[in-house]
C-alpha cells in the first residue's frame, strides 16, 4: 500500500511540474479562454471613464490609463481579435483588465523597454493548470475562425469543455505591428 501511495504522489507531482498555470477568463459572453501567466502582472477592475482616449491609434486601442504612475495602454482584446468591440457589448461602466508585460512595443511608446499593456476583457474567472504538451492543435471545427491566429491550441477538460489557449506572444506581436 505504501508503495502505491508513493507512486500516486509521484505521478501527481510530475504532472504538476509539467503543467503550467493559466488565467481562465471570459473574452466576450459565451467565449472562455486561457492565457498563460508567464507575462501576466496583475488583473484590475477599473472605471471605463478613467481611460483617456487617444486619437490617431487603431480602433482597438481604447486609450491610456494611469497605472502606478505609468502609462498603461488599454487594448480591447475582443476587438483586436475580431469579435464585437467591448463598448458595443453594453457590459458595464467598469472593465476587467489583464496587465501584461509586453517588452518593447515601438508602436505605442518608442522609449519603453519593458512596456506594460492592459487587455480589456469581459471577466476574469480563476487560475487553471494546463499541460501544454497535452494541448490539441487549433482547428476551425472547435475554435472560431477569428481566434485561430491567436491560439496555440485547446485543452479538452474531463467534463468535455474545450478551452482555447491564447498565445500571449502572438497578441503582443499583433499589437506592436499594427498602426
Amino acid at each position: 500500500m505504501a508503495f502505491d501511495s508513493l507512486t500516486d504522489s509521484t505521478t501527481v507531482l510530475s504532472s504538476t511540474i509539467a503543467s503550467k498555470q493559466f488565467l481562465r477568463f471570459q473574452l466576450v459572453p459565451q467565449t472562455t479562454l486561457l492565457l498563460p501567466i508567464s507575462q501576466l502582472v496583475e488583473v484590475l477592475t477599473i472605471a471605463v471613464d478613467r481611460i483617456t482616449p487617444i486619437p490617431q491609434l487603431p480602433a482597438w486601442v481604447m486609450g491610456a490609463y494611469n497605472w502606478r504612475g505609468e502609462v498603461l495602454w488599454m487594448v480591447d482584446l475582443a476587438h483586436l481579435i475580431g469579435f464585437t468591440p467591448w463598448y458595443q457589448q453594453g457590459i458595464s461602466t467598469t472593465c476587467t483588465v489583464i496587465v501584461l508585460r509586453a517588452g518593447s512595443m515601438s508602436t505605442l511608446n518608442n522609449s519603453a523597454e519593458n512596456q506594460m499593456i492592459g487587455l480589456v476583457i469581459n471577466r476574469a474567472e480563476m487560475m487553471e493548470w494546463c499541460d501544454r504538451a497535452m494541448l490539441q492543435p487549433p482547428s476551425s471545427d472547435v475554435i472560431t475562425p477569428e481566434l485561430i491566429p491567436f491560439v496555440s491550441g485547446y485543452q479538452l477538460k474531463s467534463n468535455g469543455e474545450r478551452l482555447a489557449v491564447l498565445d500571449d506572444q502572438v497578441i503582443i506581436t499583433a499589437i506592436s505591428q499594427s498602426n
